[in-house]
């Protein structure tokens, strides 16, 4: 049987790096996605103290673990060539390094993950061969495709009436809120990821939480013009210009911000002196257990 690149062979669908599995590639090759398994829930990790002289137990707090991905099915070809080229090709793509695995679901979603079990490849005919291979996401969550974001300057308002004035009058003024809304539409907390432009002095970034708190990120230094700062809150790493550690000069006194499961949190940006360079990028995708 002959495909159209693209061909969606119905059912399930999945992409590990380049290969489209449930789909056909570019090279005319279907490849069948019969089963995977693990995308359903990741592992748990959670403990229970039996109570002395009582019923039942005491219950630790419940954290997500990694999740292992199992996926099977088959490869069809047009002949031996092509099929061997494409199980090289699986080979390569479940890969020993970080590689994207998409589910397309109504939402599609994805994760990283890799290689943390055997690659099984079996020849059935000279056109067919099957497939098992076994990856791990070390990050529990499934995060949406669509990567969301929102940038602000330092708050200021320009404009407006200055005195003496003489009616009839037009007040025209601009405001920049210095405001970021983060929405997460999935069902578990995300981790957004900031960048700071410089030039700007002592910038913080403060988090405004559904429940009416606020979670600070203060940086103690000056970030000069052409200069760039991110803070990755999930890593809980601070890199200035891509290779250098500022990890010690960020304060995170009522710790590190999130977006919680179906909510918003709002982001502010401030520093010690006002700045018309200074910029504040947010960065995050919606995420689901």
């Amino acid at each position: 049987m002959s495909y159209v690149e693209g061909q969606d062979l119905g059912g399930l669908r999945a992409d590990i790096g380049p290969v489209p599995l449930g789909s056909v590639d570019s090279a005319g090759v279907a490849w069948r996605l019969q089963e995977l398994q693990g995308w359903d829930s990741a592992e748990v990790r959670t403990e229970t103290r039996p109570r002395e002289a009582d019923h039942g137990a005491w219950a630790s707090p419940v954290y997500l673990g990694e999740r292992p991905i199992t996926a099977a099915g088959v490869i069809e070809a047009a002949d031996r060539a092509s099929l061997d080229d494409a199980m090289e090709r699986l080979r390569a793509a479940v890969a020993l390094t970080d590689t994207l695995l998409v589910v397309y679901e109504s939402t599609p979603k994805q994760t990283v993950v890799r290689r943390s079990g055997k690659t099984i490849m079996q020849y059935l005919t000279d056109r067919l061969a099957s497939y098992s291979l076994m990856v791990t996401a070390a990050d529990p969550r499934r995060y949406a495709t669509v990567l969301q974001s929102g940038e602000t300057m330092l708050p200021v308002t320009t404009g407006g009436l200055a005195p003496p004035v003489t009616p009839p009058v037009t007040i025209v003024s601009t405001s920049v809120s210095g405001v970021i809304d983060a929405p997460n539409l999935g069902t578990f907390e995300t981790r957004p990821v900031f960048l700071i432009d410089g030039p700007v002095d002592s910038p913080r970034v403060l988090a405004q939480m559904p429940d009416g708190t606020v979670r600070s990120l203060v940086y103690s230094q000056s970030i000069g013009a052409g200069e760039q700062l991110v803070i990755d809150t999930d890593a809980h790493s601070v890199i200035l210009n891509g290779d250098v550690s500022r990890r010690r000069f960020l304060s995170t006194p009522t710790g590190w911000p999130v977006i919680p499961a179906g909510s918003q949190t709002s982001f502010q940006f401030t520093a010690a002196s006002y700045s018309s360079g200074a910029k504040l990028t947010a960065r995050w995708r919606s995420a689901w257990m």
